[in-house]
C-alpha cells in the first residue's frame, strides 16, 4: 500500500469509528441541542450504549466517565454550574451544540397551561416580539402509558416568534418575567394536556398509598371490568352531548362548489397566514372554512408519492390534492383538534409545476383552524423533513358556512373511558413526566383543575399528593407555583354553593405544603369561556412567587390570603397575609363579601376596611358565626393588596359543600 493511500485512509476509517461511536451512544429527548442546563447544582446525564461500553462526556472543560451497564444504560453528574454559553456537551463522538446554563422550570396542567401563545391578548403582537436567544423551550408531545417511560418526544428550540407562537403563554410570560428580573438563561418544558385531571400526572404508588384516594384506582378498574358495556354507554352520552353543545356537520357543500378544483378561481377568496386560529384571524364563527394553497413540485416528483404534514386542526379536516381527496379526520378521531395530519399523496396526482392543496376545516365549537406546533410541509415519503417544502405563510381562505360562536358546557362533557384514555389514572405521569425526572430543574409551574372541580373534597387530598409525588421522584423539594381557578360562568344574584369555589378552597390549602405558591386569578378570568385569554397576568403573578420565594427578591408574592378571624358581637373581624395596603380596585365599598349565623343562611354583608383587616356585617344577621369572601363560581369581589393583587376567595366554616359526598 502506498503512503498516499495510507493517508487517505486514515481520515476515512477515523471518520467510519466516529460514526459508530455516535450510532451507540443514545441520549433522551431532552438533552439536545439549544438546551439550558440548570445552575447551581448538580446536573445528571444519561442515556444508553452497548452494555459495557465507556462513556465520556465532557463539558466546559471537564470530563468524567463511566460504563454502560449490562442493560446499556449509563449516567453521570457533572457541575454544579454556573450560569453562562453557548457551549458544547460532548458524549463520546456526540456534540450537543448551543447548550446554556441558567434556569430551569417545567410548565405542566390541562389546557389553560397548554393554551398557545399566539391566542393570547395582543397575541400576535406579542409572537412578533418573541425573539430571545437565551429563553429556550421544549414541548412534550402527548403520549399516554399504563407504565413508566423511558424518554418523551419533542426537542429544544430557541425562542423565534414561529416557535414561541404554539408554545404555553402562561409559560413563556412566566419565563420572560424571569429573564427579565434575573438576567440569566431560561429554560421552559411544556408537559402539558388539555381537560385532564391530576390523578392522571400522579404516580401510581402516591395514589395507591392514600385510602382517600383509593376510589379513584377502584373507580379505574370497574371501568376495565365492564369495558364494552361501558363503550356503549358512553357513545350514547356523548351523542347526546354533543347534539345539545356542538354543531354537527350537515355536510360538504363547498366540494360541489369547485372549491377543490384547482381550476378554479380564488380572486374572490381571502389571504391568512397559517398556521393560525380562525379567531385570532379575526373569523370570530363557528362553521365551515376552505383553505387553498398553490406549491410548485420539482420536476423529480413527478409521479412519485408524497407526504403531506398539517399541524393539528380543530376540529375536523377534509383535504384534497389537485382536487382529490386524500384524507380527512372527523368525529370518529378522539381529541381531533390536537392530533397532526399526515396525510399521503399518490403519485398519479403528483406532477412537476403548479399543484393545488385544498383543506376543507369544519369547527363544531370553540377555537377552530390550524393550532398548536408541528410541521407544515409536503415532501417525498422516507426523505425527513430536509427535503419537504414547508406550506407556512399565506393561504388563500373562504367561508362556506358561518354559524354564531357556540358555548359548551365543558364541565358535563362525558369523560372518555378505555386504557389508553389521557385522563386514566397515572397514565400521563408516567409518559410525560417520569421521563423527564433525571433532568435538574429548579422547579414548577401548574395551571390544572377544572378538571377536578366536581371532586374539590378529594382535591385536597390528591393535589398534595401528587406534588409530593414528584418531589419524590426527582429526590429535592423544589418549588411548586400553581395557579387558582379563575373565574367562569355567569355571576349569580344570591350567596351560593359552588365547586369551584370549593376547589379553590382545595388549591388554597395546598399552600401549607412547603415551598408552594398560589396565583390568584379570581380578576382576570371570562364568563364566557373557560380559557381567559390574558395569561400575561398569569405568568406574571407566579413569577412573582418565584421572584420572592425562590430567588429571594424584595417583592409582593400574593394578594391577601384569609390569615385568621374573630367574632366581636354582630360583627366579624378577618385578617390576612399578604395585607398591607388594603385597598378596592375601583376606589368603591367592598364587594363579594356574605355572611351567616347560626342557619348557615348566607346574605350578602357590609364590609370595610379598617387598616390591615375587614370588618363585616349585616343588619340581617344579629349572631354571626361565618363569612365568605368571593364564594362563587364567578363572584363579582373587588380586595386588593398595596401590590395590586386580589385576595384570595375564603370561607371562614367548614360545613359540608356540594362537593363533599363525591370522591
Amino acid at each position: 500500500m502506498s503512503g498516499r493511500t495510507t493517508k487517505l485512509l486514515i481520515p476515512l476509517l477515523i471518520s467510519v469509528f466516529a460514526a459508530v461511536v455516535r450510532a451507540e451512544v443514545r441520549l433522551p429527548a431532552i438533552i439536545g441541542d439549544n438546551m439550558v442546563l440548570q445552575q447551581g447544582m448538580k446536573v445528571r446525564i444519561w442515556g444508553e450504549a452497548s452494555a459495557g461500553e465507556n462513556v465520556r462526556v465532557t463539558f466546559d472543560k471537564k470530563s468524567v466517565s463511566t460504563v454502560a451497564d449490562a442493560q446499556g444504560r449509563w449516567q453521570v453528574w457533572i457541575g454544579p454550574l454556573n450560569k453562562g454559553g453557548p457551549s458544547e456537551l460532548t458524549v463520546n463522538g456526540l456534540i450537543i451544540k448551543n447548550v446554556l446554563v441558567g434556569e430551569v422550570w417545567l410548565c405542566s396542567g390541562q389546557s389553560n397551561m397548554e393554551w398557545p401563545l399566539i391566542n393570547t391578548i395582543n397575541g400576535a403582537e406579542t409572537v412578533a416580539q418573541a425573539t430571545n436567544p437565551e429563553i429556550r423551550l421544549f414541548r412534550v408531545e402527548h403520549q399516554s402509558s399504563s407504565t413508566p417511560l423511558n424518554d418523551v418526544q419533542g426537542h429544544w428550540v430557541v425562542t423565534t416568534p414561529e416557535d414561541a407562537a404554539n408554545f404555553s403563554a402562561v409559560g413563556y410570560f412566566f419565563g420572560r418575567e424571569l429573564y427579565q428580573q434575573l438576567k440569566v438563561p431560561i429554560g421552559l418544558i411544556n408537559s402539558s394536556w388539555g381537560g385532564t385531571p391530576a390523578e392522571a400526572w400522579t404516580t401510581h404508588d402516591a395514589l395507591l398509598s392514600s385510602p382517600e384516594l383509593k376510589p379513584i384506582l377502584d373507580r379505574y378498574q370497574s371501568s376495565l371490568n365492564a369495558l364494552p358495556e361501558a363503550k356503549e354507554a358512553y357513545a350514547r352520552a356523548l351523542a347526546q352531548w354533543e347534539e345539545k353543545n356542538l354543531y354537527l356537520d350537515a355536510g360538504n357543500k363547498g366540494e360541489a362548489l369547485g372549491y377543490a378544483d384547482p381550476s378554479a378561481s380564488t380572486k374572490d377568496w381571502s389571504r391568512m397566514d397559517l398556521p393560525k386560529q380562525l379567531e385570532t384571524a379575526g373569523l370570530l364563527i363557528d362553521g365551515a372554512v376552505w383553505f387553498r394553497k398553490e406549491v410548485e413540485l420539482r420536476e423529480s416528483w413527478s409521479g412519485k408519492d408524497l407526504v403531506l404534514k398539517l399541524t393539528p386542526i380543530d376540529d375536523h379536516d377534509v383535504t384534497y390534492f389537485n382536487g382529490t381527496k386524500i384524507g380527512a379526520t372527523g368525529r370518529e378521531t378522539p381529541n381531533s383538534y390536537m392530533v397532526p395530519r399526515k396525510y399521503v399523496v399518490p403519485g398519479t396526482l403528483v406532477k412537476s409545476g403548479r399543484n393545488v392543496i385544498a383543506v376543507r376545516v369544519f369547527d363544531s365549537a370553540g377555537e377552530g383552524g390550524f393550532s398548536r406546533g408541528g410541521a407544515m410541509s409536503i415532501g417525498p415519503n422516507g426523505d425527513g423533513d430536509a427535503q419537504a417544502i414547508s406550506l407556512r405563510g399565506e393561504w388563500d381562505y373562504k367561508i362556506e358556512l358561518a354559524l354564531e360562536p357556540k358555548r359548551p358546557d365543558w364541565g358535563t362533557r362525558p369523560e372518555a373511558i378505555g386504557v389508553s384514555n389521557q385522563n386514566n389514572p397515572s397514565v400521563l405521569y408516567n409518559a410525560m413526566i417520569a421521563p423527564l425526572v433525571p433532568f435538574a430543574i429548579r422547579g414548577v409551574i401548574w395551571y390544572q383543575g377544572e378538571s377536578n372541580a366536581g371532586r374539590a373534597y378529594q382535591y385536597r387530598t390528591l393535589f398534595p399528593v401528587m406534588i409530593r409525588s414528584w418531589r419524590n421522584a426527582w429526590g429535592h423539594e423544589f418549588p411548586f407555583y400553581f395557579v387558582q381557578l379563575a373565574n367562569w360562568h355567569a355571576s349569580k344574584a344570591e350567596p351560593d354553593e359552588s365547586d369551584w369555589a370549593e376547589l379553590r378552597e382545595a388549591q388554597t390549602m395546598t399552600l401549607r405544603e412547603p415551598q408552594t405558591g398560589m396565583a390568584v386569578t379570581i380578576d382576570i378570568g371570562d364568563e364566557n369561556d373557560i380559557h381567559p385569554r390574558n395569561k400575561l397576568d398569569v405568568g406574571r403573578r407566579l413569577a412573582a412567587w418565584a421572584l420572592a420565594e425562590t430567588y429571594g427578591q424584595k417583592v409582593i408574592p400574593s394578594g391577601p390570603l384569609l390569615d385568621r378571624f374573630n367574632i366581636d358581637g354582630d360583627k366579624i373581624r378577618i385578617r390576612f397575609k399578604h395585607g398591607a395596603g388594603l385597598k378596592t380596585s375601583d376606589g368603591g365599598p367592598l364587594k363579594g363579601f356574605a355572611i351567616a349565623g347560626e342557619d348557615r343562611r348566607f346574605v350578602w354583608a357590609d364590609a370595610r376596611i379598617d387598616g390591615d383587616t375587614v370588618i363585616v356585617s349585616s343588619p340581617k344577621v344579629v349572631k354571626p358565626v361565618a363569612v365568605r369572601y368571593g364564594w362563587a363560581d364567578n363572584p363579582i369581589a373587588n380586595l386588593y393588596n398595596k401590590a395590586g393583587l386580589p385576595a384570595s376567595p375564603f370561607r371562614t366554616d367548614d360545613w359540608p359543600g356540594v362537593t363533599a359526598a363525591r370522591r
